[in-house]
Parts: C-alpha cells; sequence; structure tokens
C-alpha cells in the first residue's frame, strides 16, 4: 500500500510539472520573446532552456540525496526522446522537406552528438572522471560555437527578414517595458513554484529506490519520458504559431534550437551536475575504509 502510495505521489507531482512548463511556463516565454522582439533562434534557446527546468530541477535535487544514477539514465532517455518528439512534429507539419537546410542539418548532427555522448560515458565508466568536467565546458562552448556560425551563414537572408519585421513592429508597440518586467516577475514566481514541486518529487524518487529497491536507472528511463512532455509541447507550437504567419523555415528554425538547447543543457549542465555528485560520494566513500 505504501509503494502504491508513493507511486501516485510520483505521477502526481510530475504532471503538476509537466502542467506549469505546458500551460503556463511556455506561453509566459513566448509572451516575454515577443515582447522584447527577439528572433526565432533565441525564441527556441529560451524555450530550450524553459523546456529543461523539469529535468534540472528533479535531477538535481534527487543527485543532492544520492540518486545520482537517475540523472545519467533521464539525459540519455530525455535527448533521444526529444529528437523523436521534435521528428513527430515536423511531420505533423508537414515541415520535413525543411530539415534539407543546411544549418538546420548540422543542428541535428550535434544533437546526435548529446545522445551518444552520455551512451559513451556509460559504457566507459567515466560518470566518476572529474576530467569530463573541463571537456564538458569546452564541448558546450564548442556547440553554441558551431549553432551561431552556421545560422549566420546559412541563413543570412532569413535574418535580414526577421530585423526590417522586428522594425516594423516596434513602431506599433507601447509600455514594452511594463510588459518585460511583468513577464520577468511572472517567470521568477514559476521558478519558484517549480522548485518546491521538484523537491517533493526527488524525496518521492528517494523513497522508491531507498525503500522499495526500484532501480535508479527505471526511475531516470520513466523521468526521461515526463520531462519530455513540455518539449514536445513547444516543438508543436512553435511550429505551429510560424506556420500561421508563413514562416515555415522560422518555426523549425526556433523548434530545432529548442531542441538542441535543451539537449546540451541536459548532457553537459544535468550531466555536470551528476558527475560531481558521483565523484563526492566515491570520495566520500573512500576516504570512510581509509
Amino acid at each position: 500500500m505504501e509503494l502504491l502510495f508513493e507511486i501516485i505521489k510520483f505521477i502526481f507531482y510530475t504532471a503538476i510539472i509537466i502542467a506549469i512548463a505546458k500551460y503556463i511556463l511556455v506561453s509566459l516565454l513566448r509572451n516575454f520573446a515577443e515582447s522584447l522582439n527577439l528572433k526565432p533562434k533565441i525564441i527556441g534557446n529560451i524555450a530550450g532552456i524553459a523546456t529543461s527546468i523539469p529535468e534540472l530541477l528533479t535531477i538535481s535535487l534527487a543527485s543532492i540525496t544520492g540518486l545520482a544514477y537517475t540523472g545519467i539514465y533521464n539525459v540519455i532517455s530525455s535527448n533521444i526522446i526529444n529528437l523523436i518528439l521534435y521528428i513527430v512534429s515536423t511531420i505533423y507539419n508537414k515541415n520535413i522537406k525543411i530539415l534539407r537546410n543546411q544549418a538546420i542539418k548540422i543542428d541535428l548532427v550535434l544533437v546526435i552528438f548529446t545522445i551518444f555522448i552520455p551512451i559513451f560515458i556509460i559504457n566507459m565508466n567515466l560518470e566518476k572522471d572529474l576530467s569530463i568536467i573541463p571537456i564538458f565546458i569546452l564541448l558546450f562552448i564548442l556547440f553554441y560555437f558551431i549553432n551561431h556560425r552556421t545560422h549566420n551563414y546559412y541563413l543570412k537572408n532569413y535574418e535580414k527578414v526577421i530585423e526590417n519585421n522586428i522594425l516594423e513592429e516596434e513602431k506599433y508597440k507601447k509600455n514594452k517595458t511594463n510588459l518585460i518586467i511583468k513577464y520577468s516577475i511572472y517567470i521568477i514566481i514559476v521558478g519558484i513554484l517549480l522548485f518546491f514541486v521538484g523537491n517533493l518529487l526527488s524525496n518521492t524518487l528517494e523513497n522508491l529506490c531507498n525503500k522499495f529497491n526500484i532501480k535508479e536507472s527505471f526511475i531516470g528511463i520513466i523521468l526521461g519520458f515526463a520531462t519530455s512532455i513540455p518539449e514536445l509541447i513547444t516543438f508543436f507550437e512553435s511550429q505551429k504559431y510560424n506556420k500561421n504567419s508563413n514562416n515555415d523555415l522560422l518555426g523549425v528554425v526556433e523548434s530545432t534550437n529548442n531542441l538542441l538547447t535543451s539537449n546540451i543543457l541536459n548532457l553537459f549542465i544535468i550531466q555536470n551536475i551528476v558527475i560531481n555528485r558521483n565523484l563526492y560520494e566515491y570520495t566520500i566513500y573512500r576516504n570512510y575504509w581509509r
């Protein structure tokens, strides 16, 4: 009976995080980005950060409580599922031909690397290797450098069109500062709310592993499915939003950067937290038996 109660709590807290991300955070970020007249690439990056918040909170808190391996499997499953959902949303919106764009192709190659790197880490038993951390930092910088350069080179003409549209829209925008302040406050409040729910979820994860011996790898994979739902929402929303404006390419650019940013954060930030936690536990264990 107690196990059933913990499973219900796990499902309930996960559902709350997904609902907050889907119905509140995503729309807030869309409004925030539009109030700043941001380009689709930047909007995609912001959406990627936002939709990674559930993973960041749940895995960070779980790692602190000792469930470090949950994070490793969560990163792998989330990044694979994100890519599958991105492809599904692109096919559904009939934008598959746009994937031939060279900038999109390069971004997707980077996404594939974010899947194979954590698999390589597990196979080589490198999750306690401190030398991975500076490598992750360098790769993080390299990925964003490649992304920035390819977009500037292959999407140069589209960037000029966007800039012209932004200048036109600026003429009709009033009280822009008030909008930015309002949305910023809302986003902070939502972030605090997600933190508290994430803390409750991490406590439930700890109980499931320690009291009922459920494997961390299994919980990590299940979490990957649950925390990828916000990405699914933003992939569909960004392509649908831009399709209504007859700008299919911009919708794919936005969703691709959403995917890439989300996967990069999962790998280089969340995985970093996991590695640091594994290293900390290993150091404590080694010192104890000396």
